[in-house]
């Protein structure tokens, strides 16, 4: 039968397990994602284990207009509220989404103190925690476990690639084995949890690229979010990509769409996808350059590209779940 004529596992008959019928299948309605900036750091800035810190890393380049640390939680989230119903339509609920940096790089107090004022505000139902998956120390982990069970609480962990010598080259600081070890840890304390993945980092080939989705969908994750490599001006990696462009094989969207129809044909058909790309304001990103166009018509685009291939999701998945 046709996938467009099917309804999968994840309950529609969409190509693949979005992000939106996830939240849906989980809080039964639409839940709206309020992104805020805690004032947290990261091991890289404070601890100068590695100078510089990620070489593709400008924080500012994802952060709304209306997330900053010298405003208080509350003020961010009502302010997000604003911000979200002019754009889009509002919404009855709300995720509050501590994304810059290291959420979990604080101690215990601060970040209770944190997101229990998030969750203090009207119409927030959850938490979402953008980490890394080597700051999760014992006491932190277990407040987010005891957290969980009186909220909707989602880790997200920045993986990026399983290949140890990408991690290095990057700097990031950790290996695939540390993202390995944290997945267990929170899943074992009762925390779902998603990865965010680079796809087109310097030196990785195609094939290292879907060898890195298959340990992905080995492990006990929910969701898993793509970002193309951009080269955004005041990352280090900018630097390098101005003197030697050559070096670096970034995505065209075409082939960037090409290339993902075999990643999500190997994803398990039970992972949701939060997102298939990144987009970042004009005046930080270098390259590559797509055009104004938004991340819900690249989305359409490679939905419709799925279609018309008739193929979706999983299709070539051979595992369990």
């Amino acid at each position: 039968m046709p996938a467009t004529e099917n309804v999968h596992v994840w309950g529609d008959a969409r190509p693949l397990y979005t992000y939106t019928r996830y939240i849906q299948n989980h809080f039964g309605e639409r839940v709206q994602k309020l992104a805020v900036d805690a004032g947290l750091s990261c091991p890289h800035r404070t601890q100068g284990r590695l100078a510089g810190g990620c070489t593709y890393c400008n924080n500012n380049a994802f952060n709304p207009s209306y997330c900053t640390p010298s405003k208080t939680i509350r003020q961010q989230l009502q302010e997000g509220i604003t911000f979200h119903a002019n754009r889009y339509r509002r919404a009855n609920r709300y995720l509050a989404y501590f994304q810059a940096y290291t959420n979990t790089y604080a101690g215990v107090d601060k970040l209770r103190a944190l997101f229990e004022e998030a969750l203090q505000c009207d119409g927030v139902s959850g938490i979402i925690i953008a980490t890394r998956p080597d700051c999760l120390p014992e006491s932190v982990v277990n407040y987010l476990s005891e957290l969980a069970q009186r909220t909707y609480l989602f880790v997200e962990l920045g993986a990026e690639s399983s290949h140890d010598i990408t991690l290095e080259r990057i700097r990031r600081g950790h290996n695939a084995r540390s993202t390995e070890e944290a997945v267990h840890v929170l899943r074992s304390a009762g925390i779902p949890l998603g990865l965010h993945l680079i796809w087109g980092l310097p030196d990785e080939t195609p094939e290292m690229m879907l060898q890195t989705l298959h340990w992905a969908a080995g492990l006990d994750i929910q969701t898993l979010k793509f970002h193309q490599l951009q080269i955004l001006r005041g990352a280090d990696l900018a630097e390098a990509w101005q003197h030697t462009p050559e070096a670096f094989q970034l995505f065209g969207l075409d082939d960037y769409l090409e290339f993902l129809v075999p990643i999500v044909e190997h994803l398990r058909p039970d992972v949701a996808i939060e997102r298939i790309c990144a987009e970042a304001p004009p005046k930080y990103l270098l390259a590559p350059n797509w055009g104004l166009i938004r991340n819900d018509e690249i989305l359409r685009r490679f939905e419709k590209m799925l279609l018309a291939r008739n193929t979706w999701q999983g299709r070539c998945w051979r595992g369990e779940f």
